[in-house]
């Protein structure tokens, strides 16, 4: 009996990928909100009257933590995602991998907009700061760079589990 190669499926899988695309995008929304939560805030003095502002010693190390805490938590959810996605047996296969980095990637994007907006309305001042003040301002994302971490965790936990999967078709078992 002559062995039936697998072929890739994309016709029928377009529609779950956009599935997986959309539904992983939404997971930006808790992660930016976890991060305006714990992302520490630059303590800043006025030093003008104009409301000119200069960090206090030692607190611009923040900006790295935001950046930090941001990719750490950008890992985890693609790590998430890449898991979740590998477990649609009967989708598995390029295009839920190519729908699921896309995904991680709009959720990353998406937590880095929803996180500042979060942490700039945490750290909203009612009034113009005295001369001489001590105030905390609000954190924020300085690099774009952040956006590559959840796409690569997820396409490494998915390259990873079909290496290690010992199917031609990826235990996909359709007809």
């Amino acid at each position: 009996m002559p062995r039936v190669e697998p072929r890739v499926v994309v016709k029928a899988d377009l529609l779950p990928a956009v599935t997986i695309l959309s539904t992983a995008g939404l997971l930006g929304i808790p992660l930016g909100w976890l991060w305006s939560l714990m992302a520490p805030a630059e303590h800043v003095r006025i030093i003008t009257a104009v409301g000119d502002r200069a960090p206090l010693e030692l607190e611009s190390w923040h900006r790295f933590d935001d950046l930090g805490i941001y990719t750490v938590m950008s890992i985890g959810v693609g790590l998430l995602i890449g898991a979740v996605v590998w477990l649609l047996r009967e989708r598995r296969g390029p295009v839920a991998l190519i729908a699921a980095a896309a995904g991680s990637t709009l959720a990353s994007w998406l937590g880095m907009q929803i996180g500042s907006a979060f942490a700039t309305a945490h750290y909203k001042l009612d009034s113009s700061p005295a001369l001489g003040a001590v105030i905390a301002q609000a954190p924020v994302l300085e690099s774009s760079w952040v956006l590559v971490a959840a796409p690569m965790a997820t396409a490494l936990v998915y390259l990873l589990l079909a290496s290690w999967n010992s199917h031609d078709d990826l235990g996909r078992r359709l007809g």
